[in-house]
């Protein structure tokens, strides 16, 4: 008796059950997927969070988010509000990065030399994977604009951070009328044009040229924002030519490195926190590639999963460490 084979039309049926079968299946693999990444992000967040607990532990403070985003880090100046870098640049010792943060130190604290400037462009070119979001793009250089303390970086590549320190619930312009500018006097002096003073009037904990001490947060360090993932338009997660992704990660105070959870009146729902979007411009706010919710670290070390449609007062409040008002993360 001949063997029979298979006709025509079973091995159809056979290659159309096994295609709906990989059709179920590639969804949950992508959702198992994405829930991995979603567990690294908050991860992430977690050791950045501990490590400001550690500065705070060892020098009394949470940290600054330094100058202006023409500043970088500068090993020489210490950690609190006169560190030009921002708060990725004074964690660095604090996540096992010692080496990287002193790059350029000269001991010349108000004098920029050559070995502090190059330090800071070679610190600039090393891409730290607890800065980037998995889901969102993978830890490689990418254009960037030249900090005024830093030599040229090679085709303007420098790294990224997908996370932004917490300033509070106001808007970074409401005290723009009565800040001014650092200068380079004559002799290379770092000098202060006029003020900056009111910046310590910013309510949040990751704050320019003032550091918060654990006691200033009145409001419960477990409601209080820390640090978060940060909102970026999605057509310019390579381009680096976005406004908000345009500096590298150890830069001062800038829509890079700082996100507030202000709601102005005339658009209020603007700084609204959102996952990412193709074209949509933000003006700084809290957001990230993930469905449904974001990460934010609190000032307590925990991080949270906060909803896009969480109550635009609730995640207002939740930014701000001493305005008073009682608020519960919503769970």
């Amino acid at each position: 008796m001949k063997n029979r084979g298979f006709t025509l039309v079973e091995l159809l049926v056979v290659i159309a059950i096994i295609g709906m079968l990989v059709g179920l299946l590639l969804p949950a693999v992508q959702q198992a997927r994405e829930a991995a990444r979603t567990m690294q992000c908050n991860n992430h967040l977690r050791q950045l969070a501990l490590a400001a607990l550690n500065l705070e532990s060892t020098n009394g403070h949470y940290p600054t988010n330094g100058w202006f985003f023409e500043w970088t880090g500068d090993p020489d100046r210490g950690f609190g509000g006169e560190q030009p870098g921002g708060w990725a640049y004074s964690l660095l010792p604090f996540m096992e990065q010692t080496a990287l943060h002193q790059l350029g130190a000269d001991g010349q604290r108000d004098t920029e030399t050559p070995q502090q400037l190059n330090g800071a462009r070679d610190r600039a070119m090393v891409p730290l994977s607890f800065h980037y979001c998995p889901s969102r793009r993978t830890p490689v250089l990418r254009p960037c604009t030249i900090p005024r303390n830093s030599s040229a970086l090679p085709d303007n590549l420098g790294t990224k951070t997908d996370y932004a320190g917490c300033r509070g619930s106001l808007a970074w312009y409401d005290f723009r009328s009565k800040e001014g500018p650092y200068s380079l006097a004559a002799g290379n002096k770092l000098t202060q044009t006029n003020g900056w003073e009111s910046a310590s009037l910013y309510n949040g904990v990751c704050q320019r040229r003032h550091a918060v001490t654990m006691a200033e947060i009145r409001d419960g360090t477990t409601n209080t924002y820390l640090f978060g993932e940060r909102y970026l338009n999605s057509d310019a997660y390579e381009s680096g030519t976005n406004m908000e992704d345009n500096e590298t990660a150890y830069v001062g105070q800038c829509g890079d490195t700082g996100r507030s959870t202000n709601m102005p009146e005339d658009w209020p729902t603007k700084n609204a926190p959102r996952q990412d979007r193709w074209g949509y411009e933000s003006n700084g706010s809290f957001g990230s590639p993930h469905a449904g919710a974001f990460g934010m670290a609190m000032c307590d070390g925990s991080v949270q999963r906060i909803s896009y449609s969480i109550e635009i007062e609730i995640h207002r409040d939740l930014g701000a460490r001493n305005d008073g008002n009682p608020v519960q993360i919503p769970q």
